[in-house]
């Protein structure tokens, strides 16, 4: 990629606010992008070879969507804690093992997702984000799912593909969760919380592909109260 290439992508997204830069084998985060912290709105960097974001990402005040899915980030700086408007952040497709210890700041984040990365828990710095719409943490290494998911603001959170053994009581009191996927973990019938059933706001529990029958979740006590919400939500979307 020349200099040249770059200063046009630069001078478009002056205008644009819009700065898309893909699978162009980037190997660190374009240093010239500071000069725009002002203007930027967008930045995807997807399809690279990134290892590093750097500190200076914190100055992007006006950022609201930042991508770099399929890069091969280990660890991301606090300083990206600092973007107090950013509203969607994609970084599939890494090697994250957790977020930053200020990850809560990211007060106006609407969509989060962490899919095939290494991460070993639900990060309880999630807890914090009262806009949250959408998690993606499936495709991960999580074991099991802790209390501080009882106080999750989001309405769908996606845990497919995960190792997940153990899920706290603690998921039902979730005040807006809607959409549980947890496909292809390690459940036993016996680790489901009944609780989501008979006692949450849950009206999309997908579960197939975990230790027991689909069918057995039909005898579970709560499960005609969960069909109520379910066929209540169908009915609304159709």
């Amino acid at each position: 990629m020349g200099n040249s290439a770059l200063k046009a992508h630069l001078e478009t997204a002056q205008k644009t606010g819009v700065f898309q830069l893909t699978g162009k084998g980037l190997t660190e985060f374009p240093e010239d992008l500071q000069k725009l912290t002002s203007n930027l709105r967008t930045i995807d960097l997807s399809n690279n070879k990134i290892e590093l974001l750097p500190p200076l990402i914190g100055k992007f005040s006006f950022l609201k969507s930042l991508a770099l899915n399929n890069n091969k980030l280990t660890a991301l700086p606090e300083e990206l804690c600092k973007l107090k408007k950013l509203e969607t952040l994609h970084l599939n497709g890494n090697h994250l093992r957790q977020l930053p210890a200020a990850f809560g700041q990211l007060s106006a984040l609407k969509t989060l997702s962490l899919s095939g990365n290494q991460l070993r828990t639900v990060p309880t710095q999630l807890s914090g984000l009262r806009q949250l719409d959408v998690v993606d943490l499936s495709k991960n290494q999580i074991q099991n799912v802790p209390d501080t998911v009882g106080e999750l603001q989001a309405i769908e959170l996606n845990l497919n593909q995960n190792q997940i053994s153990q899920i706290s009581m603690q998921i039902s009191h979730c005040p807006r969760l809607k959409v549980l996927r947890l496909e292809e973990n390690c459940l036993e019938l016996s680790m489901l919380p009944q609780s989501i059933l008979s006692d949450s706001q849950i009206s999309l529990l997908a579960v197939e592909g975990n230790l027991f029958e689909i069918k057995k979740l039909r005898e579970l006590e709560g499960y005609d109260k969960y069909m109520e919400r379910f066929t209540a939500t169908k009915k609304k979307f159709a």
